[in-house]
């Protein structure tokens, strides 16, 4: 074997051989040197935890074992990508690097500026091939929406057969713990590997689906009904291309198919559109990384805080707001690290108005408690909801009305907070109106950080008095050129629903 010809696939959001096209193509060059290099400082970062690697760790073991089944296992090395890809050299001499292009967060991104610059210092080809519908260096969004379409109905990539290559070591796939992570417990997480990603993905086409659009704004109904695949297509064990074609391929069935449910296909067709809008989000970050960090429209510079009350951070954190429904919505996150859209929505649209906390800090919060955490649906979400985009509708949700319409039988609120059990079901949402609320606020249970409608009432009041500034209109219409879906309305009522959905979509189950 020439040195030149060795080929390493370096896998990152991508955890999969099928459909995975930076391999196959590396295939056809030379032999294969799959690599997954554990990074402490990324697991370091303010948006990454334990629960995460956890299913990460799983979907490795199972990528690992179908390598092998290809020829070559899966080589895992610790530390600096760039002092991983120097030892590399040092062992096999000249290589060519492939890799998807990624969306991540900021050191992602900083961290992928090096690698670049490293393989050309070293006279390394590097190979960055596109993963899903997000385009690279867009000039605008103009025929973005036609171009997704195009890329998800081209022909899915078969696994390739691979060389072995003698005297490897593959290295051990680390716990949480050895990369300076603390254990969290999350029994009710879903479980990583493209196993269990396949099974998802085939109990939501052939029975999960029906109820979905309905179901998907309630955090009981929900859980079972939505599709559950977020953290399959984040971690890259299943590709956004054969998800999009498999949901195609049930629509077209369910056409021929005799007495099927008619809900079946309103949910798919909805589905797909959930798909667009999964890439169509991270696509913003793509196009603006500093929203991560920064104020999208700059006039809202200054609104909030930088450092944020570190008791209503904390008392967010871990569900103890004196806010029922938001408090569960927290607890079942933390406990299943999953959280349908609406209520996520909820939470951090609470954070950044009710509590009036920086969204850099309680964006923070979530993103480690998502198991599917995609950096740029979380960061431009957590955006929307905070009204610091410029183009969307300043939507403040009341938690108390949120708790009624979506758990109307309060059994989900319950569930997750016992210490209310005295408390009369009238009363559950707003527990300080209940006759023994004295006996229980403030002992078994905390009294609300805040009062819900005066704290709305003064954040929509200051959200308002900036965009009401001078130059705030010319900032936000070019933002909305740059960013904005191209999909037309067609009315006022169309208009009203797209930014409706628009308001509070995160992950694959959202707009």
């Amino acid at each position: 074997m020439r040195a030149q010809d060795l080929q390493v696939v370096w896998f990152k959001r991508d955890l999969r051989v099928f459909d995975n096209r930076a391999l196959a193509r590396a295939a056809e060059r030379g032999p294969v040197l799959p690599l997954y290099v554990v990074e402490p400082e990324l697991w370091a970062e303010r948006d990454m935890s334990a629960r995460q690697w956890d299913f990460i760790a799983e979907t490795l073991h199972g990528l690992r074992a179908e390598l092998a089944t290809l020829g070559q296992g899966l080589v895992l090395r610790q530390g600096d990508i760039c002092a991983v890809l120097q030892a590399l050299r040092t062992e096999h001499g000249g290589f060519s690097l492939w890799a998807h292009e990624e969306t991540g967060n900021g050191w992602t991104y900083a961290r992928d500026k090096r690698v670049a610059g490293w393989c050309r210092a070293a006279g390394m080809p590097f190979y960055e091939i596109k993963n899903h519908g997000v385009t690279r260096a867009m000039a605008s969004r103009n025929g973005w929406a036609s171009s997704w379409d195009s890329f998800m109905n081209e022909k899915l990539t078969a696994a390739p057969r691979l060389r072995p290559l003698e005297g490897l070591e593959l290295g051990a796939i680390p716990r949480a713990e050895d990369i300076g992570l603390a254990p969290e417990r999350c029994d009710g997480r879903q479980k990583g590997g493209r196993k269990a990603g396949l099974e998802t993905l085939q109990s939501f086409l052939s029975e999960r689906a029906p109820p979905y659009r309905k179901a998907m704004s309630s955090p009981l109904a929900g859980a079972r009904h939505c599709s559950r695949l977020s953290p399959y297509l984040a971690w890259g064990a299943l590709s956004m291309r054969e998800v999009h074609q498999a949901n195609e391929r049930r629509r077209a069935e369910l056409a021929v198919t005799p007495r099927a449910d008619r809900r079946f296909n309103g949910a798919l067709k909805a589905f797909s559109g959930r798909l667009h809008w999964h890439c169509h989000f991270i696509q913003k970050l793509e196009d603006a990384p500093r929203l991560e960090y920064e104020n999208l429209h700059r006039a809202y510079d200054g609104l909030r805080p930088k450092t944020a009350d570190a008791t209503r951070l904390g008392a967010f954190s871990e569900g103890e707001t004196g806010l029922p429904f938001v408090d569960a919505c927290l607890r079942s996150l933390r406990a299943t690290g999953w959280l349908n859209f609406r209520m996520r929505a909820m939470l951090q649209a609470v954070a950044s108005y009710h509590l009036w906390l920086p969204w850099q800090e309680s964006g923070a919060v979530l993103a480690r408690l998502f198991t599917d955490y995609e950096p740029g649906i979380h960061w431009s979400q957590v955006q929307m909801q905070s009204g610091t985009t410029g183009m969307n509708t300043v939507r403040i949700y009341n938690p108390v009305k949120q708790g009624y319409d979506q758990d109307p039988t309060g059994a989900f609120t319950r569930r997750w907070l016992p210490e209310l059990v005295d408390i009369a079901d009238e009363y559950l949402q707003e527990p300080w109106r209940a006759p023994n609320a004295g006996q229980i606020l403030g002992r078994a249970y905390p009294e609300p950080l805040v009062e819900p409608s005066a704290a709305a009432k003064a954040a929509r009041d200051a959200v308002w008095a900036v965009r009401k500034g001078p130059a705030f209109r010319e900032e936000a219409q070019r933002l909305l050129v740059r960013h904005a879906s191209r999909k037309p309305a067609r009315g006022r009522a169309k208009r009203a629903a797209q930014t409706s959905q628009m308001s509070f979509s995160f992950g694959v189950d959202t707009p």
